[in-house]
């Protein structure tokens, strides 16, 4: 698995700055103003490369620009939206206690509003495929095997 938010971390940190949720989003924005929308999916590119597998998942698109830098380089590329409600995303982030997630529902808000400006409702909207996880991790993971399966015959 690759997960594209870990770029803008990296980026964050390389950058000397705590990886707090206003820094991380600030430096999400930075660079792909500096480098380009599809900087994060480039950087990704070697990373998922290395991985030489058959499947690899990538975690955190959040633009078209990311989803058509991804189908240039991977033939094969299907894109999977898992959607679930504000209060559920607001809820599993709080408890997630990552240094850059939102410690209130007013920075949630505000993370989610800045992701919607760089395009994030598209991907979802286009996705190939589309899974709502409001219930328990094992269960998103059972029906991401059976997807898996599916799209592999």
């Amino acid at each position: 698995m690759v997960v594209m938010g870990d770029v803008v971390r990296e980026e964050t940190r390389r950058r000397g700055l705590e990886p707090t949720p206003e820094n991380v989003g600030r430096v999400m924005l930075e660079i792909r103003d500096e480098e380009g929308l599809v900087v994060v999916a480039r950087r990704c590119i070697p990373k998922i490369e290395a991985l030489q597998g058959r499947v690899v998942v990538v975690e955190g698109i959040r633009s078209m620009d990311e989803v058509e830098e991804f189908r240039r380089h991977f033939g094969d590329f299907s894109l999977l939206a898992i959607h679930s409600s504000p209060e559920t995303r607001f809820e599993r982030l709080y408890h997630r206690r990552r240094s850059d997630d939102p410690g209130s529902w007013q920075a949630f808000i505000e993370r989610d509003l800045r992701e919607l400006r760089v395009g994030i409702g598209w991907p979802i909207a286009l996705a190939d495929h589309v899974l709502v996880n409001e219930g328990k991790l094992s269960d998103l993971r059972a029906r991401i095997v059976t997807l898996a399966k599916e799209m592999r015959s």
